[in-house]
Protein backbone atom coordinates (compact mmCIF):
# COMPACT_ATOMS: atom_id res chain seq x y z
CA UNK A 1 0.00 0.00 0.00
CA UNK A 2 1.27 3.43 -0.92
CA UNK A 3 2.20 5.16 2.33
CA UNK A 4 0.80 8.49 1.15
CA UNK A 5 -2.55 6.96 0.20
CA UNK A 6 -2.81 5.23 3.57
CA UNK A 7 -1.97 8.48 5.33
CA UNK A 8 -4.70 10.27 3.37
CA UNK A 9 -7.22 7.68 4.60
CA UNK A 10 -6.19 8.22 8.22
CA UNK A 11 -6.46 11.98 7.83
CA UNK A 12 -9.83 11.70 6.06
CA UNK A 13 -11.36 9.90 9.03
CA UNK A 14 -9.98 12.46 11.49
CA UNK A 15 -11.18 15.36 9.35
CA UNK A 16 -14.67 13.90 9.04
CA UNK A 17 -14.80 13.35 12.79
CA UNK A 18 -13.84 16.98 13.37
CA UNK A 19 -16.64 17.95 10.98
CA UNK A 20 -19.21 16.49 13.35
CA UNK A 21 -20.07 13.15 11.78
CA UNK A 22 -21.53 10.35 13.88
CA UNK A 23 -19.34 7.80 12.12
CA UNK A 24 -16.77 7.59 9.32
CA UNK A 25 -14.74 4.92 7.59
CA UNK A 26 -12.32 5.13 4.69
CA UNK A 27 -11.01 2.52 2.25
CA UNK A 28 -7.72 3.27 0.51
CA UNK A 29 -7.22 0.83 -2.33
CA UNK A 30 -4.75 0.24 -5.12
CA UNK A 31 -4.86 -2.42 -7.81
CA UNK A 32 -2.59 -3.51 -10.62
CA UNK A 33 -4.42 -5.52 -13.29
CA UNK A 34 -2.88 -7.27 -16.30
CA UNK A 35 -4.72 -9.37 -18.86
CA UNK A 36 -4.42 -10.80 -22.35
CA UNK A 37 -6.88 -11.97 -25.00
CA UNK A 38 -5.76 -14.93 -27.08
CA UNK A 39 -7.45 -16.22 -30.23
CA UNK A 40 -6.27 -18.49 -33.04
CA UNK A 41 -2.94 -19.10 -31.34
CA UNK A 42 -2.05 -15.42 -31.21
CA UNK A 43 -2.27 -12.62 -28.67
CA UNK A 44 -4.97 -10.21 -29.82
CA UNK A 45 -4.16 -7.61 -27.18
CA UNK A 46 -2.63 -7.04 -23.77
CA UNK A 47 -4.13 -4.69 -21.21
CA UNK A 48 -2.57 -3.21 -18.10
CA UNK A 49 -4.26 -0.93 -15.61
CA UNK A 50 -3.19 0.68 -12.36
CA UNK A 51 -5.93 2.11 -10.17
CA UNK A 52 -5.76 3.80 -6.79
CA UNK A 53 -8.07 5.92 -4.69
CA UNK A 54 -10.10 6.36 -1.51
CA UNK A 55 -13.78 5.78 -0.72
CA UNK A 56 -15.21 7.52 2.37
CA UNK A 57 -18.48 6.70 4.17
CA UNK A 58 -19.98 8.93 6.82
CA UNK A 59 -23.12 9.18 8.91
CA UNK A 60 -24.24 12.72 9.64
CA UNK A 61 -27.68 13.91 10.71
CA UNK A 62 -28.74 10.27 10.62
CA UNK A 63 -27.99 9.89 6.90
CA UNK A 64 -25.37 7.83 5.09
CA UNK A 65 -23.07 9.84 2.82
CA UNK A 66 -20.39 8.59 0.45
CA UNK A 67 -17.68 10.10 -1.71
CA UNK A 68 -14.66 8.74 -3.56
CA UNK A 69 -11.48 10.28 -4.95
CA UNK A 70 -9.38 8.67 -7.67
CA UNK A 71 -5.62 9.08 -7.35
CA UNK A 72 -5.67 12.02 -4.93
CA UNK A 73 -2.62 14.25 -5.11
CA UNK A 74 -3.31 16.49 -2.11
CA UNK A 75 -5.33 16.23 1.06
CA UNK A 76 -7.23 19.36 0.00
CA UNK A 77 -8.93 17.25 -2.70
CA UNK A 78 -10.11 14.83 -0.05
CA UNK A 79 -11.32 17.58 2.27
CA UNK A 80 -13.31 19.13 -0.60
CA UNK A 81 -14.90 15.78 -1.42
CA UNK A 82 -15.89 15.21 2.21
CA UNK A 83 -17.26 18.74 2.54
CA UNK A 84 -19.36 18.41 -0.62
CA UNK A 85 -20.66 15.04 0.53
CA UNK A 86 -21.70 16.39 3.93
CA UNK A 87 -23.36 19.46 2.40
CA UNK A 88 -25.79 17.20 0.57
CA UNK A 89 -26.75 15.43 3.79
CA UNK A 90 -30.31 16.12 4.92
CA UNK A 91 -31.59 15.26 8.37
CA UNK A 92 -33.68 12.13 8.69
CA UNK A 93 -35.77 12.22 11.84
CA UNK A 94 -37.74 9.05 11.13
CA UNK A 95 -35.22 6.28 11.71
CA UNK A 96 -32.01 6.52 13.65
CA UNK A 97 -29.14 4.60 12.08
CA UNK A 98 -27.89 2.00 14.53
CA UNK A 99 -24.71 0.02 13.96
CA UNK A 100 -23.89 -3.23 15.70
CA UNK A 101 -21.03 -2.56 18.15
CA UNK A 102 -17.67 -3.66 16.82
CA UNK A 103 -14.31 -3.85 18.54
CA UNK A 104 -11.46 -1.98 16.91
CA UNK A 105 -9.44 -4.34 14.75
CA UNK A 106 -5.82 -3.60 13.97
CA UNK A 107 -4.32 -6.13 11.61
CA UNK A 108 -2.17 -6.69 8.53
CA UNK A 109 -3.04 -9.71 6.38
CA UNK A 110 -0.91 -10.99 3.49
CA UNK A 111 -2.79 -13.71 1.63
CA UNK A 112 -0.73 -16.64 0.37
CA UNK A 113 1.03 -16.22 -2.98
CA UNK A 114 3.43 -19.03 -3.81
CA UNK A 115 4.53 -17.59 -7.16
CA UNK A 116 3.87 -14.01 -8.16
CA UNK A 117 2.14 -13.92 -11.57
CA UNK A 118 3.74 -12.08 -14.46
CA UNK A 119 2.19 -11.12 -17.79
CA UNK A 120 4.52 -13.37 -19.80
CA UNK A 121 3.60 -16.33 -17.56
CA UNK A 122 -0.15 -16.05 -18.03
CA UNK A 123 0.26 -15.44 -21.78
CA UNK A 124 2.29 -18.66 -22.08
CA UNK A 125 -0.41 -20.59 -20.20
CA UNK A 126 -3.09 -18.98 -22.35
CA UNK A 127 -1.36 -19.87 -25.61
CA UNK A 128 -0.96 -23.49 -24.49
CA UNK A 129 -4.66 -23.65 -23.59
CA UNK A 130 -5.65 -22.09 -26.92
CA UNK A 131 -3.54 -24.69 -28.76
CA UNK A 132 -5.14 -27.54 -26.80
CA UNK A 133 -8.64 -26.30 -27.64
CA UNK A 134 -7.90 -25.65 -31.32
CA UNK A 135 -6.50 -29.14 -31.93
CA UNK A 136 -9.84 -30.84 -31.22
CA UNK A 137 -11.90 -31.71 -34.36
CA UNK A 138 -14.82 -29.44 -35.27
CA UNK A 139 -13.48 -26.53 -33.16
CA UNK A 140 -13.80 -23.31 -35.15
CA UNK A 141 -12.95 -20.75 -32.47
CA UNK A 142 -11.08 -20.54 -29.19
CA UNK A 143 -11.09 -17.54 -26.86
CA UNK A 144 -8.74 -17.53 -23.88
CA UNK A 145 -8.52 -14.62 -21.43
CA UNK A 146 -5.95 -14.99 -18.63
CA UNK A 147 -5.69 -12.15 -16.09
CA UNK A 148 -4.47 -11.28 -12.64
CA UNK A 149 -4.82 -8.46 -10.13
CA UNK A 150 -2.46 -7.47 -7.33
CA UNK A 151 -4.43 -5.68 -4.64
CA UNK A 152 -3.84 -3.71 -1.46
CA UNK A 153 -6.73 -2.48 0.68
CA UNK A 154 -6.53 -0.36 3.84
CA UNK A 155 -9.56 0.20 6.09
CA UNK A 156 -9.72 2.76 8.88
CA UNK A 157 -12.66 4.11 10.88
CA UNK A 158 -13.57 6.43 13.74
CA UNK A 159 -13.82 3.44 16.10
CA UNK A 160 -10.10 2.76 15.89
CA UNK A 161 -9.87 -0.02 13.30
CA UNK A 162 -6.81 -0.07 11.05
CA UNK A 163 -6.74 -3.06 8.69
CA UNK A 164 -4.40 -3.67 5.76
CA UNK A 165 -5.06 -6.62 3.43
CA UNK A 166 -2.81 -7.58 0.48
CA UNK A 167 -3.99 -10.23 -1.96
CA UNK A 168 -3.60 -11.48 -5.52
CA UNK A 169 -6.22 -13.03 -7.80
CA UNK A 170 -5.19 -15.14 -10.80
CA UNK A 171 -7.85 -16.34 -13.24
CA UNK A 172 -8.32 -17.66 -16.77
CA UNK A 173 -11.55 -17.67 -18.83
CA UNK A 174 -11.78 -20.11 -21.75
CA UNK A 175 -14.39 -20.63 -24.47
CA UNK A 176 -14.40 -23.41 -27.08
CA UNK A 177 -16.78 -23.16 -30.05
CA UNK A 178 -17.45 -26.05 -32.43
CA UNK A 179 -19.46 -26.25 -35.67
CA UNK A 180 -20.73 -29.22 -37.62
CA UNK A 181 -23.57 -29.66 -40.14
CA UNK A 182 -25.19 -26.33 -39.32
CA UNK A 183 -24.99 -26.77 -35.54
CA UNK A 184 -22.78 -24.46 -33.47
CA UNK A 185 -22.06 -25.17 -29.81
CA UNK A 186 -19.90 -23.36 -27.24
CA UNK A 187 -18.64 -24.56 -23.88
CA UNK A 188 -16.80 -22.29 -21.43
CA UNK A 189 -15.09 -22.50 -18.09
CA UNK A 190 -13.38 -20.21 -15.60
CA UNK A 191 -10.49 -21.44 -13.47
CA UNK A 192 -8.36 -19.76 -10.82
CA UNK A 193 -8.66 -18.24 -7.38
CA UNK A 194 -7.07 -16.07 -4.73
CA UNK A 195 -3.34 -16.65 -4.93
CA UNK A 196 -0.50 -16.50 -7.41
CA UNK A 197 0.41 -18.33 -10.59
CA UNK A 198 -0.04 -21.63 -8.78
CA UNK A 199 -3.79 -21.13 -9.21
CA UNK A 200 -3.29 -21.90 -12.92
CA UNK A 201 -0.40 -24.36 -12.85
CA UNK A 202 -1.30 -26.84 -10.09
CA UNK A 203 -2.03 -30.40 -11.33
CA UNK A 204 -2.04 -29.32 -14.99
CA UNK A 205 -5.57 -28.05 -14.29
CA UNK A 206 -5.81 -25.55 -17.15
CA UNK A 207 -4.79 -27.94 -19.90
CA UNK A 208 -7.22 -30.55 -18.61
CA UNK A 209 -10.07 -28.02 -18.52
CA UNK A 210 -9.17 -26.70 -21.99
CA UNK A 211 -9.34 -30.18 -23.48
CA UNK A 212 -12.56 -31.04 -21.65
CA UNK A 213 -14.49 -28.01 -22.91
CA UNK A 214 -13.20 -28.49 -26.47
CA UNK A 215 -14.12 -32.17 -26.58
CA UNK A 216 -17.54 -31.47 -25.13
CA UNK A 217 -18.24 -28.61 -27.57
CA UNK A 218 -17.30 -30.91 -30.45
CA UNK A 219 -19.51 -33.72 -29.16
CA UNK A 220 -22.46 -31.36 -28.67
CA UNK A 221 -22.66 -30.64 -32.40
CA UNK A 222 -23.95 -34.22 -32.74
CA UNK A 223 -26.24 -34.10 -29.70
CA UNK A 224 -30.03 -33.75 -29.73
CA UNK A 225 -32.27 -31.29 -27.85
CA UNK A 226 -34.59 -32.52 -25.10
CA UNK A 227 -38.38 -32.74 -24.95
CA UNK A 228 -39.96 -30.81 -22.09
CA UNK A 229 -40.83 -32.85 -19.01
CA UNK A 230 -40.78 -32.77 -15.24
CA UNK A 231 -38.22 -35.29 -14.12
CA UNK A 232 -35.51 -36.35 -11.70
CA UNK A 233 -32.37 -34.26 -12.18
CA UNK A 234 -28.88 -34.98 -10.92
CA UNK A 235 -26.85 -31.74 -10.96
CA UNK A 236 -23.05 -31.70 -11.00
CA UNK A 237 -21.13 -29.34 -8.66
CA UNK A 238 -20.39 -26.77 -11.38
CA UNK A 239 -24.11 -26.35 -12.15
CA UNK A 240 -24.93 -26.42 -8.43
CA UNK A 241 -22.57 -23.48 -7.86
CA UNK A 242 -24.68 -21.19 -10.07
CA UNK A 243 -27.93 -22.59 -8.69
CA UNK A 244 -26.64 -21.84 -5.17
CA UNK A 245 -25.60 -18.35 -6.23
CA UNK A 246 -28.95 -17.42 -7.76
CA UNK A 247 -31.64 -19.03 -5.60
CA UNK A 248 -29.86 -19.41 -2.25
CA UNK A 249 -27.10 -16.79 -2.06
CA UNK A 250 -28.82 -13.67 -3.34
CA UNK A 251 -32.03 -14.06 -1.31
CA UNK A 252 -29.87 -14.61 1.79
CA UNK A 253 -28.50 -11.04 1.59
CA UNK A 254 -30.34 -9.17 4.36
CA UNK A 255 -30.67 -5.88 2.47
CA UNK A 256 -32.69 -7.75 -0.18
CA UNK A 257 -34.81 -9.44 2.48
CA UNK A 258 -35.62 -6.02 3.95
CA UNK A 259 -36.38 -4.59 0.50
CA UNK A 260 -33.57 -2.03 0.83
CA UNK A 261 -31.69 -3.30 -2.23
CA UNK A 262 -34.05 -4.35 -5.01
CA UNK A 263 -31.89 -3.17 -7.92
CA UNK A 264 -30.42 -5.61 -10.44
CA UNK A 265 -30.92 -8.86 -8.54
CA UNK A 266 -34.21 -8.43 -6.68
CA UNK A 267 -35.53 -9.32 -3.25
CA UNK A 268 -36.20 -12.55 -1.36
CA UNK A 269 -39.26 -14.82 -1.37
CA UNK A 270 -38.49 -16.11 2.13
CA UNK A 271 -38.89 -12.78 3.90
CA UNK A 272 -40.16 -13.33 7.49
CA UNK A 273 -39.44 -17.07 7.24
CA UNK A 274 -36.44 -17.35 9.58
CA UNK A 275 -36.81 -20.50 11.64
CA UNK A 276 -39.17 -22.07 9.12
CA UNK A 277 -38.62 -25.13 6.95
CA UNK A 278 -37.91 -24.06 3.36
CA UNK A 279 -36.44 -27.30 1.98
CA UNK A 280 -35.75 -30.96 2.63
CA UNK A 281 -33.57 -32.11 5.52
CA UNK A 282 -30.82 -32.78 2.95
CA UNK A 283 -30.43 -29.05 2.25
CA UNK A 284 -27.65 -27.33 4.18
CA UNK A 285 -26.28 -23.97 3.04
CA UNK A 286 -23.47 -21.81 4.35
CA UNK A 287 -21.40 -18.77 3.45
CA UNK A 288 -17.72 -18.93 4.35
CA UNK A 289 -15.22 -16.12 3.60
CA UNK A 290 -12.50 -18.17 5.29
CA UNK A 291 -12.35 -20.77 2.48
CA UNK A 292 -8.74 -20.41 1.39
CA UNK A 293 -7.88 -19.78 -2.27
CA UNK A 294 -11.49 -19.13 -3.32
CA UNK A 295 -12.24 -15.73 -4.86
CA UNK A 296 -14.40 -15.08 -1.80
CA UNK A 297 -11.58 -15.53 0.72
CA UNK A 298 -10.94 -12.57 3.03
CA UNK A 299 -10.41 -12.02 6.74
CA UNK A 300 -12.08 -8.62 7.15
CA UNK A 301 -14.94 -7.14 5.15
CA UNK A 302 -15.37 -3.51 4.09
CA UNK A 303 -16.84 -2.58 7.49
CA UNK A 304 -13.85 -3.99 9.35
CA UNK A 305 -15.81 -7.04 10.55
CA UNK A 306 -13.73 -10.18 11.01
CA UNK A 307 -15.19 -13.04 9.01
CA UNK A 308 -16.37 -16.53 9.92
CA UNK A 309 -18.51 -19.30 8.48
CA UNK A 310 -22.25 -18.53 8.64
CA UNK A 311 -24.94 -21.22 8.52
CA UNK A 312 -27.81 -20.01 6.33
CA UNK A 313 -29.92 -23.18 6.03
CA UNK A 314 -29.63 -26.19 8.33
CA UNK A 315 -31.44 -29.44 7.52
CA UNK A 316 -33.92 -27.49 5.43
CA UNK A 317 -34.60 -24.79 8.05
CA UNK A 318 -33.79 -21.15 7.25
CA UNK A 319 -31.42 -20.07 10.04
CA UNK A 320 -29.84 -16.76 9.08
CA UNK A 321 -29.19 -14.13 6.45
CA UNK A 322 -25.94 -12.42 5.51
CA UNK A 323 -25.84 -9.29 7.66
CA UNK A 324 -24.01 -5.98 7.88
CA UNK A 325 -23.69 -3.84 11.00
CA UNK A 326 -26.97 -2.07 10.26
CA UNK A 327 -29.21 -4.96 9.17
CA UNK A 328 -28.03 -7.13 12.08
CA UNK A 329 -29.74 -4.64 14.39
CA UNK A 330 -33.01 -5.15 12.49
CA UNK A 331 -32.75 -8.93 12.80
CA UNK A 332 -31.37 -8.99 16.35
CA UNK A 333 -28.43 -10.90 14.92
CA UNK A 334 -24.70 -10.28 14.46
CA UNK A 335 -22.79 -9.02 11.40
CA UNK A 336 -21.55 -11.88 9.22
CA UNK A 337 -18.67 -10.10 7.45
CA UNK A 338 -20.37 -9.85 4.05
CA UNK A 339 -20.19 -6.09 3.44
CA UNK A 340 -18.14 -5.54 0.27
CA UNK A 341 -17.67 -3.06 -2.56
CA UNK A 342 -16.19 -3.67 -6.01
CA UNK A 343 -13.60 -1.02 -5.21
CA UNK A 344 -13.15 2.34 -3.52
CA UNK A 345 -15.47 4.04 -6.04
CA UNK A 346 -18.55 2.33 -4.58
CA UNK A 347 -20.31 2.18 -1.25
CA UNK A 348 -20.25 -1.38 0.20
CA UNK A 349 -23.26 -3.69 -0.13
CA UNK A 350 -24.07 -7.05 1.44
CA UNK A 351 -22.49 -9.61 -0.89
CA UNK A 352 -21.86 -13.32 -0.94
CA UNK A 353 -18.31 -14.41 -0.14
CA UNK A 354 -18.23 -18.16 -0.73
CA UNK A 355 -21.80 -19.47 -0.57
CA UNK A 356 -22.24 -23.23 -0.93
CA UNK A 357 -24.60 -26.13 -0.46
CA UNK A 358 -23.01 -28.45 2.07
CA UNK A 359 -22.00 -31.90 0.89
CA UNK A 360 -23.63 -35.11 2.03
CA UNK A 361 -22.43 -38.68 2.46
CA UNK A 362 -23.77 -40.28 -0.70
CA UNK A 363 -21.56 -41.82 -3.40
CA UNK A 364 -22.21 -39.97 -6.66
CA UNK A 365 -22.34 -43.16 -8.74
CA UNK A 366 -24.96 -44.56 -6.38
CA UNK A 367 -27.03 -41.39 -6.66
CA UNK A 368 -27.10 -41.86 -10.44
CA UNK A 369 -27.71 -45.64 -10.30
CA UNK A 370 -30.90 -45.11 -8.28
CA UNK A 371 -32.47 -42.99 -11.07
CA UNK A 372 -34.82 -44.98 -13.28
CA UNK A 373 -35.41 -42.08 -15.67
CA UNK A 374 -33.90 -38.62 -15.43
CA UNK A 375 -31.11 -36.29 -16.47
CA UNK A 376 -27.53 -35.52 -15.45
CA UNK A 377 -27.22 -31.72 -15.63
CA UNK A 378 -23.68 -30.43 -16.09
CA UNK A 379 -21.99 -27.03 -15.86
CA UNK A 380 -23.49 -23.60 -15.45
CA UNK A 381 -24.55 -21.36 -18.30
CA UNK A 382 -27.19 -18.59 -18.17
CA UNK A 383 -29.65 -17.88 -15.31
CA UNK A 384 -33.06 -16.24 -15.48
CA UNK A 385 -34.57 -15.59 -12.05
CA UNK A 386 -37.55 -13.51 -10.94
CA UNK A 387 -37.19 -10.54 -8.60
CA UNK A 388 -38.03 -12.56 -5.49
CA UNK A 389 -35.74 -15.49 -6.43
CA UNK A 390 -38.85 -17.72 -6.42
CA UNK A 391 -39.22 -18.81 -10.05
CA UNK A 392 -35.94 -19.81 -11.64
CA UNK A 393 -34.53 -21.21 -14.86
CA UNK A 394 -30.87 -21.93 -15.54
CA UNK A 395 -29.44 -23.31 -18.76
CA UNK A 396 -26.68 -25.87 -18.58
CA UNK A 397 -23.78 -26.34 -20.95
CA UNK A 398 -24.79 -29.95 -21.57
CA UNK A 399 -26.95 -32.72 -20.16
CA UNK A 400 -27.13 -36.49 -20.43
CA UNK A 401 -30.12 -38.77 -20.18
CA UNK A 402 -30.19 -41.32 -17.35
CA UNK A 403 -32.03 -44.58 -18.06
CA UNK A 404 -32.20 -47.38 -15.49
CA UNK A 405 -29.22 -45.96 -13.62
CA UNK A 406 -27.03 -45.62 -16.72
CA UNK A 407 -25.85 -42.39 -18.32
CA UNK A 408 -26.83 -42.47 -22.01
CA UNK A 409 -27.46 -39.81 -24.70
CA UNK A 410 -25.72 -36.43 -24.70
CA UNK A 411 -28.19 -33.52 -24.95
CA UNK A 412 -27.68 -29.90 -25.97
CA UNK A 413 -29.42 -26.55 -25.35
CA UNK A 414 -31.07 -27.69 -22.11
CA UNK A 415 -32.77 -25.41 -19.58
CA UNK A 416 -33.70 -26.52 -16.05
CA UNK A 417 -36.69 -24.79 -14.42
CA UNK A 418 -38.48 -24.80 -11.10
CA UNK A 419 -39.75 -22.85 -8.13
CA UNK A 420 -37.42 -22.43 -5.17
CA UNK A 421 -39.53 -24.04 -2.40
CA UNK A 422 -40.71 -26.97 -4.50
CA UNK A 423 -37.21 -27.73 -5.76
CA UNK A 424 -35.59 -27.39 -2.33
CA UNK A 425 -38.15 -29.78 -0.86
CA UNK A 426 -37.43 -32.31 -3.63
CA UNK A 427 -33.71 -32.63 -2.86
CA UNK A 428 -33.30 -36.23 -1.67
CA UNK A 429 -29.53 -36.80 -2.03
CA UNK A 430 -26.30 -34.83 -1.73
CA UNK A 431 -23.01 -36.35 -2.85
CA UNK A 432 -19.85 -36.76 -0.83
CA UNK A 433 -18.03 -34.70 -3.46
CA UNK A 434 -17.62 -30.92 -3.13
CA UNK A 435 -16.30 -28.22 -5.46
CA UNK A 436 -15.99 -24.44 -5.19
CA UNK A 437 -16.09 -22.57 -8.49
CA UNK A 438 -14.80 -19.03 -9.20
CA UNK A 439 -17.52 -16.49 -10.01
CA UNK A 440 -16.16 -13.30 -11.58
CA UNK A 441 -19.17 -11.25 -12.70
CA UNK A 442 -21.92 -11.06 -10.08
CA UNK A 443 -23.92 -7.85 -10.45
CA UNK A 444 -25.79 -6.00 -7.72
CA UNK A 445 -26.68 -2.44 -6.80
CA UNK A 446 -27.51 0.85 -8.49
CA UNK A 447 -25.09 1.91 -9.81
CA UNK A 448 -24.34 -1.73 -10.57
CA UNK A 449 -21.27 -3.26 -8.96
CA UNK A 450 -19.62 -6.35 -10.41
CA UNK A 451 -18.10 -8.61 -7.75
CA UNK A 452 -15.95 -11.74 -7.63
CA UNK A 453 -16.69 -14.59 -5.22
CA UNK A 454 -16.84 -18.34 -4.81
CA UNK A 455 -19.87 -20.61 -5.04
CA UNK A 456 -20.09 -24.36 -4.83
CA UNK A 457 -21.48 -27.56 -3.51
CA UNK A 458 -21.73 -31.29 -4.19
CA UNK A 459 -23.66 -33.33 -6.72
CA UNK A 460 -27.34 -33.07 -5.72
CA UNK A 461 -30.52 -34.85 -6.82
CA UNK A 462 -33.96 -33.36 -6.98
CA UNK A 463 -36.94 -32.80 -9.24
CA UNK A 464 -37.34 -30.04 -11.86
CA UNK A 465 -38.56 -29.34 -15.37
CA UNK A 466 -36.16 -29.78 -18.27
CA UNK A 467 -36.75 -28.31 -21.71
CA UNK A 468 -34.89 -27.25 -24.83
CA UNK A 469 -33.75 -23.64 -25.36
CA UNK A 470 -35.39 -23.67 -28.80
Amino acid sequence: MDVKLQDFADKAVKYAEQSGVQYCDARAEQQERKSALIEKNSVEYVRTNDDRGIGIRTIKDNVWNFCSITNPKTFEQIKDAIDNSLKSSKSNNRNKIKLYPNLANKSKVNYLVIKKPELEDIIKIGLEADKTISEIPKIIKSIVNPWFTINSKYFVNTEGSEILQNFTDTVIDMIATAHNSGITQSVNITEGGRGGLEQLTNKNKIQKSAKEIAVKASQLTLAKPVKEENSTVVMNPDFVSLLTHEILGHPSEADRVLGKEMAWAGGAWWKNKLGEKIGSENLNVFDDPTMKESLGWYQFDDEGIETKKTTLVENGVLKNHMQNRETSMDFDSIPTGNMRATNYRFIPLIRMACTCIGNGDRDVNEIIKEVKHGYLISNMKIPSIDMKRYNWSISCQYAQRIENGEITNLLRDVIVMGTAPKFFESIDACGNDFTVRPITNCGKGDPMQSMIMGNGGPTIRGNATVKSVN
